[in-house]
């Protein structure tokens, strides 16, 4: 029976060793070194790239419209690709916490430590995102430019002027903080009630942790959707969806889900959290299995909305990413549907799947690298148009941001148990049995 386990032990740190850490860094250099191969071999074909990004009459996509190409519009792309995956990935982490606590939910109490740990990651995300939106905002973001709500000029546009409301800089600056710091903070609450819960037990904890996390569930209700229309839907600053935000928050989501689990089962295979049993694998399963479904319904609603109305203000979205740019954004396209739905789908569908570790890992890989995909054609093709691509430059940056994503969470994993002792429902959770 899976409930008749042995337990060895309720004190189990974790130790994020000094042979993790180097291979970290290691990975962090071997990121740095890519990038920079990548941005020598973009620089030295500059040259040849001057002309405008987009062909005469093509819809402007956002990435700088009647700006020229400069080779840095790549990189700083590859930044914000990054930093806005890796930090869906993170709240996301917040996210578990919260609608399991409101749910009073037991079985996930096993590994808690692990999502309660992702949101680490968040100022630095925060930091990145403000930075780059600073430094190469102009590049990247069509509605940045000031012509575009000037009568007088040549560039003025009208559409975007109507947006003017919304789409300004100090407001969109203010909103990004807004988002950063009320994760991070409604965040640091519950880590600190769960901190304060090992130390002291009792209900006082678990009841603070339950408010303070639906609290996060309201804020995270809109800011999920605000966030996503501010980091990439704004970037096609003529395009929109009404279910761009569920969209996001569903590719987020799903992400964040085949972290944990892929972050159980590598603790499990080091030995750790040997209290978490096939019936916990089980239901991490389902999760993935669950939400990577719902996450292909939304993204064929909105295909589906789209394509049946045909309007041209509408489709050129994927018009642009089936036969626009030279067809250079069509094989992610395709992949991105596979990974995140198809591959899914088959490997998760038996019940003996979803409590194998093998099967759970290679799942949580596919929708890992999938929805890099999903943020990829969403993002590149109006940031960089026909210069996108994956070369050293996209490599590197990926190691750069989960080498990071992963020092982030072991040194959180390391600091606290990685049981949590004195929660009111730790008895149910070891012995959960399905």
């Amino acid at each position: 029976m899976a409930s008749a386990h042995a337990i060895p032990s309720l004190d189990e740190e974790f130790e994020f060793t000094a042979e993790s850490k180097r291979k970290l860094f290691i990975g962090i250099g071997a990121g740095v070194a890519l990038v920079a191969i990548g941005a020598y071999l973009l620089a030295s074909g500059a040259g040849s790239h001057g002309h405008e990004a987009h062909a005469a009459g093509a819809h402007e996509a956002g990435e700088g419209g009647h700006h020229a190409y400069k080779w840095t519009n790549r990189l700083w792309a590859n930044v914000w690709l990054n930093a806005i995956y890796f930090t869906g990935a993170s709240v996301v982490g917040m996210f578990f916490m919260s609608y399991n606590y409101l749910a009073q939910a037991g079985w996930s109490v096993a590994f808690k430590r692990i999502p309660e740990a992702m949101p680490a990651y968040l100022p630095i995300m925060g930091v990145v995102v403000i930075a780059t939106f600073f430094i190469a905002g102009h590049d990247l973001f069509h509605w940045t430019h000031p012509g575009l709500y000037d009568k007088a000029s040549p560039e003025f546009d009208p559409i975007i002027n109507g947006k003017k409301g919304f789409l300004n800089t100090p407001f969109y600056i203010g909103r990004i903080v807004a988002y950063f710091g009320l994760w991070y903070f409604l965040w640091r609450m519950l880590r600190n009630f769960s901190l304060q819960e090992d130390l002291y037990g009792g209900t006082e904890y678990y009841e603070k942790s339950i408010k303070f996390g639906t609290a996060f569930l309201l804020v995270f209700g809109v800011t999920s959707s605000t966030s996503a229309w501010d980091f990439v839907m704004s970037i096609d600053t003529h395009w929109f969806s009404t279910m761009f935000g569920w969209y996001t928050l569903a590719s987020w989501h799903v992400t964040g889900l085949a972290i944990i689990t892929l972050t159980v089962v590598t603790l499990k295979e080091r030995g750790y959290m040997q209290w978490v049993n096939e019936s916990h694998l089980h239901d991490l399963g389902k999760f993935m299995f669950a939400f990577s479904i719902f996450w292909t319904y939304v993204w064929f609603a909105q295909f589906m909305l789209i394509y049946y109305a045909n309007l041209p203000e509408e489709t050129i979205y994927y018009r642009e990413r089936f036969s626009g740019y030279g067809g250079i954004y069509k094989a992610p396209f395709f992949i991105n549907i596979f990974l995140n739905f198809v591959f899914p789908f088959l490997v998760l569908m038996t019940r003996d799947a979803k409590r194998t570790l093998i099967f759970l890992k290679i799942a949580a890989w596919g929708i890992i690298i999938g929805h890099y995909f999903d943020f990829y054609t969403n993002i590149m093709p109006g940031t960089v148009g026909e210069h996108g691509g994956f070369g050293p430059m996209e490599f590197g940056m990926i190691l750069i941001f989960a080498s990071g994503f992963v020092w982030s969470l072991y040194s959180q994993l390391a600091k606290a148990n990685l049981v949590p002792k004195n929660h009111p429902m730790l008895e149910e959770a070891l012995h959960h049995d399905i």
